[in-house]
């Protein structure tokens, strides 16, 4: 599951709608809501994003909370450590062959080391 899916699931218990009513109301089909809130499709576009806040009348902070969730739930990354020091590209293709061994708490820590994002 991604952020963002996990958040749209969230959203979606919080007020009692189901996958298929969601789905409809934002355009999509609920296989393909479905497979967004598991992580088995890529992000979702922008404008879906946006069907979504509107969808569920959010706003200010929370529409960019969504919104950036969105932008970093892409379930299949690519890490471009060209021109990069050796150690980025090792500290890359450890992270990539060992994500799924680290704890919960490990990742907690580890985004916690990382500046914070830029809006």
């Amino acid at each position: 599951m991604t952020p963002f899916g996990e958040k749209v699931r969230a959203l979606r218990a919080e007020r009692g709608v189901t996958l298929k009513e969601m789905a409809r109301e934002v355009g999509v089909s609920p296989a393909y809501l479905s497979a967004l809130e598991h992580g088995k499709r890529g992000r979702p576009s922008w404008k879906l994003v946006q069907r979504i806040i509107s969808y569920f009348n959010i706003i200010w902070d929370d529409a960019d909370q969504l919104a950036e969730l969105a932008r970093l739930s892409h379930p299949r990354v690519v890490i471009d450590t060209t021109g990069l020091s050796p150690q980025a590209t090792r500290l890359a293709n450890l992270l990539a062959e060992n994500i799924h061994r680290l704890s919960d708490e490990n990742i907690a820590r580890l985004l916690k080391a990382l500046p914070p994002q830029a809006k």
